[in-house]
């Protein structure tokens, strides 16, 4: 799952609302990530309106980023990248052929890895050659797309947009995003090179990184600070129904096959929804007033360069570093990096697995709805539960959930590989559960780990972290295929680093005590340097 990936706080939303809650308590940020869904329609009813206009901007940002990897096949025998493997003739349509051509003739379970002798097999009774080699979906180049091409431009460029957030007329500016990375998804429709799907999903990047820091911005300007919670775990749904919705449509519609253009017609369909959306939100969406704490945000970063202030900024960066160099909070950070990548290794894997080992299966009957329910409750089961526990047990509590959590779902994730369908998906469902458990809760020990004035940055600064290295491990899973097996790679790669996060979850208790201590030390220290809030000034905080 993308952990869904850190989707679910993806590095700018947290920057974003840190920034506009400047005394955040761990359990509010918790709750954020989780979100009590219903309150919101206590909301204005144009609000309302308008977070399903956000949500649906979300989804297909979601749809639009993981269509790659599950057309990631048809997609590499046509445009001729990646890696090859033996499968049946495009011209045969028998599914027993699909079986006979992956599998290899020495019994191992694993696919056929010789290309001669999968080029002369020949059916039971017949001299008929029915097995190719070809392009089966999986490789570096495809793994280059997925991650690097990628996440390196859609984490930094996220930055810089940011702050355009905060001068700029947002609807317009995510109105903008919508139709960049909807017209580089409706041409990647269109590409015939290798280079055409780097350009165009590098560009994609770019338009997605702008959806979050101005979703989360115009949110927190529609919704009072009671219901932006809700509004919040609204929203980020958008995670599990965009990447459930790329599984039903690259499966479907590519079986489908239009024109002689399934792969393709996947993309067309995909982006089409993204223009409809853009044009009704310029035609019926409202820029909302900003708030006084949104003003702050802007002038705040103003104040570095034109104010005395720059004594302040000064003390918080040095606090930041500081802080940053806590053992804790750096093991924190290697665990969340290494749980991150084990999200991002299967979400870009599952695909390519399951047409490689059970060609005959239909992904897009399973994969279209378990990360949504197993996502979606996993989310909300992990700020429950360690709320729960924290209260008889203390903030140790916490991690330990991270730590078990983790463990628990280490064998169900390992069962989907182990396993035959339809049991290899259902061991998925406890897997996702269990498994996304981490994310508020690992979200909220960073910020009781860190003093109160350096919420935002230090948020900020572990998703950017934990994306950037999460994102890249997907680069490994070509080397150790060729070595052992794809199935062998995502053994290490995905159970195995649910594993490995917990050794360091584990580890990080050895000094959380002291560093909870030394955080409220300093933010004693850097207390009288914090201005005072007005509502001089336009309402602005000065």
């Amino acid at each position: 799952m993308p952990t869904f990936c850190i989707s679910h706080f993806r590095f700018h939303a947290c920057r974003r609302f840190v920034s506009l809650q400047r005394r955040l308590t761990s359990n509010q940020l918790e709750r954020m990530a989780s979100g009590s869904c219903l309150s919101v329609f206590k909301a204005d009813g144009y609000a309302v309106y308008v977070l399903f206009l956000l949500l649906g901007t979300y989804l297909l940002n979601q749809l639009d980023r993981y269509t790659l990897a599950v057309s990631s096949q048809p997609m590499a025998q046509d445009i001729h990248f990646g890696d090859k493997g033996c499968l049946p003739y495009k011209s045969t349509f028998s599914s027993e052929y699909k079986d006979f051509c992956v599998k290899s003739e020495k019994g191992s379970g694993e696919p056929e890895r010789n290309q001669t002798t999968c080029e002369s097999k020949t059916p039971h009774n017949s001299t008929q050659h029915v097995c190719t080699w070809d392009y089966d979906g999986t490789g570096s180049d495809y793994q280059i797309l997925a991650g690097p091409v990628f996440i390196l431009v859609y984490t930094i460029s996220g930055v810089p947009l940011g702050f355009c957030a905060g001068v700029f007329h947002r609807r317009n500016l995510i109105v903008f995003c919508l139709l960049l990375w909807s017209t580089m998804t409706l041409l990647t429709g269109f590409a015939t090179k290798y280079w055409h799907l780097v350009v165009l999903r590098f560009i994609l990047g770019i338009g997605e990184a702008g959806c979050t820091p101005f979703a989360t911005s115009l949110i927190a300007d529609y919704f009072p600070e009671t219901l932006r919670g809700s509004a919040f775990g609204v929203y980020n749904w958008g995670i599990y129904i965009g990447y459930s919705m790329a599984y039903a449509f690259g499966n479907f519609i590519t079986q489908a096959n239009i024109d002689g253009k399934g792969w393709r017609w996947v993309f067309w369909i995909a982006a089409a929804p993204g223009f409809v959306l853009g044009f009704l939100m310029l035609l019926t969406m409202k820029e909302p007033k900003r708030n006084a704490l949104d003003w702050y945000v802007f002038d705040s970063f103003q104040a570095i360069v034109t104010h005395p202030q720059r004594e302040l900024f000064r003390e918080k960066f040095l606090l930041l570093c500081r802080t940053f160099m806590r053992p804790s909070l750096l093991i924190l950070f290697v665990a969340g990096s290494i749980r991150n990548a084990g999200g991002y290794v299967w979400a870009y894997n599952t695909q390519p697995y399951f047409n490689k080992y059970y060609p005959n299966t239909n992904v897009g009957e399973y994969m279209s709805w378990i990360p949504l329910v197993g996502g979606s409750f996993g989310v909300v089961l992990g700020g429950f539960i360690s709320d729960r526990v924290i209260k008889n047990r203390g903030f140790y509590a916490r991690v330990w959930v991270l730590l078990f959590s983790q463990i628990i779902a280490a064998p169900f994730a390992a069962g989907a590989l182990f396993l035959k369908p339809p049991w290899a998906f259902i061991s998925l469902i406890p897997s996702n559960i269990i498994g996304e458990m981490w994310v508020g809760v690992t979200l909220t020990v960073v910020v009781e780990l860190v003093p109160n004035t350096i919420r935002s940055p230090a948020v900020a600064g572990y998703l950017f972290i934990i994306s950037i290295i999460g994102g890249n491990v997907p680069l490994l899973v070509p080397p150790l295929k060729e070595v052992t097996s794809l199935r062998t790679a995502l053994y290490i790669l995905y159970p195995g680093l649910y594993l490995l996060s917990s050794v360091f979850f584990l580890l990080t208790l050895s000094s959380l005590k002291r560093d909870m201590r030394r955080a409220k030390e300093e933010e004693e220290v850097i207390k009288p340097l914090l201005p005072e809030t007005s509502t001089e000034h336009g309402g602005k905080i000065l």
